[in-house]
């Protein structure tokens, strides 16, 4: 769950601190109130696609830092052992700066990372619905991740046992 968004310098935002509680967020407001910005702040600090325009006007670089909560079994954590990084505590802190020269920099709990990295934990950490979004869900892809997810199973184990079946499977009908 994201806990926490914070932002420095990006477009119209000088400095913004905001603080996400359990449960469903929803960000409303007017035609121009800034709900885009925010999303395009979220984005840039999971690694999605940005420009050096981002940067705040008389700002020398922006910078946005997300912290998620992680539970034990989540899929991030494979992610993230795959990148040589360690969560323990539960926390993950996702933290990306973007330069007037259009440089990029990304962080995951302090540690240097990819766009890539992040961009993959996005794919993990965050699911953003705009009002003609519903068709997602006719997507067949997304539909064992999300029974995956609510069922809050370590799949390390079943992935093994299905690939053993498989392989026996396999060596049963050679030996027919």
């Amino acid at each position: 769950m994201l806990r926490s968004l914070d932002i420095r310098d990006m477009l119209l935002i000088d400095r913004l601190d905001l603080a996400f509680g359990p449960g469903l967020n929803v960000l409303t407001g007017e035609t121009g109130a800034g709900k885009s910005i925010l999303l395009d702040c979220l984005g840039f600090v999971l690694g999605w696609r940005s420009r050096a325009e981002l940067v705040r006007q008389g700002a020398v670089q922006g910078e946005v830092q997300a912290v998620f909560d992680l539970p034990d079994i989540h899929p991030a954590r494979e992610i993230l052992a795959g990148a040589g990084i360690t969560v323990e505590e539960g926390e993950l802190i996702l933290r990306r700066t973007n330069g007037l020269d259009g440089r990029k920099t990304g962080w995951v709990n302090d540690r240097r990372v990819s766009g890539e990295v992040l961009r993959q934990l996005s794919e993990v950490l965050v699911e953003l619905h705009g009002q003609h979004d519903d068709r997602g869900l006719l997507n067949p892809r997304g539909h064992r991740a999300l029974l995956d997810a609510f069922g809050a199973m370590d799949l390390a184990p079943v992935r093994a046992a299905w690939t053993a079946r498989r392989e026996t499977a396999r060596a049963l009908a050679e030996a027919e």
